[in-house]
């Protein structure tokens, strides 16, 4: 694969920002692309190391070595179709994944990883420069409809295949445009929504019909869809956040970061606002309670607003700062990582308790905080206050919204609240009906959810015609 001794003769080098004093001024991405040159050089290093462990870490299984062969060769045409071969939106998982694959790559031993999200990105990136991607029409029509709950990236891939397979594909989605979480959760800055748009119109194109500000379950009676389509594919997502139940909880000033996230991306992208209430963290000391990716994108929404300060706070101890490979390889390793975000400006804090919020007329003004024991409780004697005038809560989420669609169809749920369904059929406990992406696994990643997406298609094209020719 790639470069025989190319491992040992070329240096990794992956994609760098613009300076951060100049991409904190707008929304754009600001990812510096390598080129054509610097990215055949980079997928020259794949090794051919027997035992591909990037596929076991990418969850749409991409045929990692094989794409990187083709690149080094400047066999881009081959590259891309061998890439949309596992994975319908490489230019999703090539901006916003946080390519486990690359954890799992051999060079990752010695910390010098082959840059696939890079060189993913740049083969369906060129692809699109080229012409190459356009609609994959099939002129078979099955007969068979089937409706599909939600536009995120589940419901996209699943959507895709199915209209591919020939049959006719109805997406509702409860938004007034489609993406889920990506186009309303995800910054601009990490995903211009050009991608998801041009995504849209070649399924558009492919006969997959979308049906915006359609909430299933609130104005649409699921029973009703559940009549009308041979199928119906569950693929809401899991937007019920984690809240934290403490004194003060009701000041204002406190948000979840997908009320403030969405607010931003809609102001961009020229959208009416779904609260009239703006909230803003320009002039102010902003607390993001979560350190996760969501946190991340608090923070660099944040600081393009114009906040004071901004401070994110865990309640998890400190990560080491390297991984035990010995330990650790070739799975997902969990040590200290510092975003794009984090990097323009935050002060971040670990094993740390919010105890209680502090108002003044009726609007929080600081945290309340002691450190974290190792079960998470505040340790006596360590309490100390942090500053807040917007607090922004990023704790991740427990599961789908039950209110509405899953509640009338009395599906079965898993013991987090999750649609129960397994990962070989996606059956749920109703006829006809099935569940792919975070409302049946959880909240994770956009990668996983394209993956279950495409096996759901694929259980679905199984159950109404008996057969099928859609990979899994």
């Amino acid at each position: 694969m790639g470069k025989i001794t190319g491992f040992l003769e070329i240096d990794r080098r992956d994609r760098k920002y613009t300076p951060a004093a100049d991409r904190v001024r707008h929304y754009n991405e600001f990812v510096i692309p390598l080129g054509d040159t610097g990215t055949r050089e980079q997928a020259a290093r794949c090794m051919d190391c027997g035992i591909p462990y990037c596929h076991n870490g990418c969850p749409v299984n991409n045929q990692i070595p094989d794409w990187n062969d083709l690149v080094y060769r400047g066999e881009w045409l081959k590259a891309l179709r061998n890439l949309h071969s596992t994975n319908n939106f490489p230019e999703f998982t090539g901006r916003i994944c946080p390519a486990p694959c690359e954890a799992s790559c051999t060079l990752n031993i010695p910390d010098t990883p082959v840059t696939i999200k890079t060189i993913e990105c740049a083969i369906v990136d060129k692809g699109w420069e080229e012409g190459w991607i356009t609609p994959q029409i099939n002129a078979r029509k099955t007969g068979k409809s089937v409706a599909v709950i939600g536009s995120g990236p589940a419901g996209l891939a699943c959507a895709q295949q199915l209209a591919r397979a020939g049959h006719d594909v109805h997406v509702y989605e409860k938004n007034a445009k489609a993406g889920g979480l990506m186009r309303y959760g995800i910054p601009d800055f990490k995903l211009e929504k050009r991608h998801i748009d041009r995504r849209v119109a070649q399924m558009e194109a492919e006969g997959v019909t979308f049906h915006y500000s359609s909430h299933v379950g609130i104005g649409i009676a699921i029973d009703e869809l559940v009549e009308k389509y041979d199928a119906v594919a569950l693929s809401g997502g899991a937007e019920k956040a984690r809240d934290l139940p403490i004194p003060g909880r009701e000041l204002g000033g406190i948000h979840f970061a997908m009320e403030f996230l969405p607010q931003q991306n809609r102001r961009v992208s020229g959208e009416p606002p779904a609260n009239a209430t703006p909230i803003l963290a320009e002039g102010k000391h902003v607390v993001v309670i979560g350190g996760g990716d969501t946190g991340s994108d608090c923070i660099g929404t944040s600081n393009r607003q114009g906040a004071l300060s901004v401070t994110q706070i865990e309640i998890m101890p400190a990560p080491p700062e390297k991984e035990n490979k010995g330990l650790t390889w070739p799975n997902w390793p969990m040590k200290m990582r510092t975003s794009s975000s984090q990097e323009e400006g935050v002060t971040r804090d670990f094993a740390v308790a919010t105890v209680r919020f502090e108002g003044e007329n009726g609007m929080v003004k600081a945290l309340h905080c002691s450190r974290a024991d190792e079960k998470f409780q505040p340790i006596p004697g360590t309490e100390f206050v942090l500053q807040a005038d917007l607090v922004l809560l990023a704790m991740g989420f427990v599961g789908p919204v039950q209110d509405g669609m899953i509640e009338e169809l009395g599906v079965e749920l898993d013991k987090r609240g999750n649609v129960l369904a397994d990962t070989l059929q996606y059956k749920t406990s109703r006829e006809n009906i099935f569940s792919c992406g975070d409302m049946r696994r959880g909240q994770s990643l956009v990668v996983w959810a394209i993956r279950e997406g495409r096996q759901c298609a694929r259980s679905i094209d199984l159950h109404v015609m008996g057969t099928t020719d859609l990979p899994r």
